[in-house]
């Protein structure tokens, strides 16, 4: 212990204070408190922790952590010290992982993540979901704060920041997919734009300190979903962002905050132990919160690993740890740094053109070419004339909704994104409108609405296909089918109509100055000397419409 004092004192950079918002502000003091202006401190070998009362009192009245530096040395290996476990072995990953390792294609494609995210959460800040769970953080307090998005007057601590952040990105269903499937981006941004400003401004935090620990947390993820085959299917049981988004979260939190290798993997087994949510709440307003809670709980696990608490450290290797998620569990450990490969290189993400389910977008360019059949420029959609809709499609309950009653059910709802396509010509983002759901034309369109599930139609967005046929009464039957929807990794959206997706987002909530300033500074990332200066751009400077009507 005393060594490592020395070794914590002799380092060069600057301190860094982080609070550590675990619980709500105490209102009433114990009796057994000391005063307020009593301050006492431990050393330990990786952190300095200030806090209010004795030393047992630590865990129940919080804590601050001075970081000893921006970036900790990398620990002196020995090359002839294999690694022992799968968990060990990402531990290292995260931790060894430099800037140097990132290539420019992994660079191009995680700032449009960003991009991406960040319109889509600024969007999100509309909804009624963000709203309830806004006002629900605001009994947490902490004198470290960071920015709510969209709100010019709202700060929250650094965790709950990332909670409500990461629920407005998925609160209407907008933000990225990945193969296997996951929404990666969700649970990690937040962590980041909220640690960015809740550190101390000095050492400044890099774009490229951002784009590492960033990408960081999509690898993380990723590799978690290809040691399992039912990982490459829509899912069944887990909403995946919630499993393997928590973990992603905890490794970009543990890279930025600059945790050692132990650290790191202690890390990942705290989040272990926050992971999991079940698909029963997808169509639902809870679905949402998957994405915050990965988000906040993986910050905490490194909070708490920063703090010394300890997990199982072989977690990611066990069928009673990270494979109780998944079946056919068959992890690996990773290659080493020196042959390191991203799969962000290997695969790109999918980008939404309107908020809903993913495997809707196929729907939609299928009845988009369906539609040329049936109206001209002169001649609407012929309801009445329409006898029978057939889809074509794989076999995945929580997104067969006949007749979807809500703002979230018609997001999963693959009969309702095919008839309001046909009638409407597209979706946008108020298609999935009360008033919208319920038009007596798109009720009649449902009811003619049949599913079949061709058996080579197989429920993986890297597969699935669909096709629409449609029968009228004159006894004329057309057919149209989609392989891949503009906006899939294998079509992907151009870059101007990325960025033309977060103007219509973002614009919502912000000025058009902030907008277009925001798209220059994420498309320069790697430039910016301090991160933190992406979250001046995000508040809001007006009060909110509400686009999104939760029910």
């Amino acid at each position: 212990m005393a060594k490592s004092r020395a070794a914590l004192k002799s380092r060069s950079h600057l301190s860094r204070t982080l609070a550590q918002p675990f619980a709500p502000a105490v209102t009433a003091a114990a009796e057994s408190r000391p005063p307020s202006g009593a301050m006492h401190s431990i050393t330990l070998p990786d952190v300095k922790l200030y806090y209010r009362g004795s030393q047992s009192q630590v865990g129940e009245f919080g804590a601050t952590a001075a970081l000893s530096s921006k970036r900790q040395q990398p620990a002196i290996q020995n090359p002839l010290d294999l690694l022992k476990s799968v968990t060990e072995s990402f531990a290292k990953m995260i931790h060894g992982l430099k800037v140097g390792h990132l290539t420019d294609l992994v660079l191009q494609r995680s700032k449009r993540m960003i991009l991406d995210t960040l319109g889509v959460g600024i969007l999100g800040t509309s909804t009624q979901v963000f709203y309830k769970v806004s006002e629900y953080s605001k009994i947490y307090s902490s004198n470290t704060t960071s920015t709510v998005w969209g709100q010019p007057d709202l700060r929250l601590p650094p965790t709950y920041a990332a909670f409500v952040n990461g629920v407005a990105i998925h609160s209407m269903d907008f933000d990225d997919t990945w193969h296997p499937a996951t929404h990666p981006s969700g649970a990690v941004l937040p962590v980041l734009m909220a640690l960015s400003e809740a550190l101390p401004p000095s050492p400044k935090y890099s774009g490229l300190d951002l784009l590492l620990a960033f990408n960081i947390g999509i690898e993380v993820q990723g590799r978690l979903l290809h040691f399992s085959k039912e990982a490459n299917d829509i899912p069944k049981r887990f909403h995946p962002p919630s499993v393997v988004g928590t973990l992603g979260s905890a490794a970009a939190a543990s890279k930025f905050l600059g945790l050692s290798m132990t650290k790191c993997q202690e890390a990942l087994a705290i989040a272990v132990s926050h992971a999991g949510a079940p698909m029963a709440n997808a169509a639902t307003q809870t679905k949402p919160l998957h994405i915050g809670n990965a988000a906040r709980h993986g910050m905490e696990a490194a909070f708490l690993a920063m703090l010394g608490l300890q997990g199982n450290k072989k977690v990611l290797d066990t069928k009673t740890g990270f494979g109780a998620f998944y079946a056919n569990y068959a992890p690996n450990v990773l290659p080493n740094l020196d042959s390191h490969t991203w799969l962000l290189d290997q695969q790109d993400v999918a980008f939404k053109r309107f908020p809903a389910h993913l495997a809707t977008h196929w729907v939609a360019d299928a009845a988009a070419s369906m539609r040329k059949h049936l109206v001209t420029d002169r001649v609407q959609l012929p309801v009445d004339h329409i006898v029978k809709i057939v889809l074509r499609i794989p076999d995945v309950p929580y997104i067969n909704r006949p007749f979807p009653d809500s703002e979230h059910e018609a997001r999963h709802s693959l009969q309702y994104v095919a008839c309001a396509s046909l009638l409407d010509g597209g979706i946008i983002t108020p298609s999935f409108n009360k008033h919208q759901i319920s038009r007596p034309q798109v009720r009649e369109l449902l009811s003619k609405v049949e599913l079949e599930h061709p058996l080579d139609n197989l429920p993986s967005f890297n597969t699935l296909y669909c096709e629409i046929s449609v029968t009228l009464n004159d006894g004329v039957t057309f057919t149209e089918r989609s392989d891949t929807f503009y906006g899939h990794w294998r079509n992907p959206l151009s870059q101007k109509d990325l960025e033309e997706k977060f103007r219509a987002n973002a614009s919502r909530v912000l000025t058009c100055d902030r907008v277009e300033r925001l798209i220059k500074m994420v498309g320069n990332l790697e430039d910016l000397e301090d991160c933190s200066g992406l979250t001046v751009l995000l508040k809001g400077s007006s009060p909110l419409k509400m686009v999104s009507e939760s029910i």
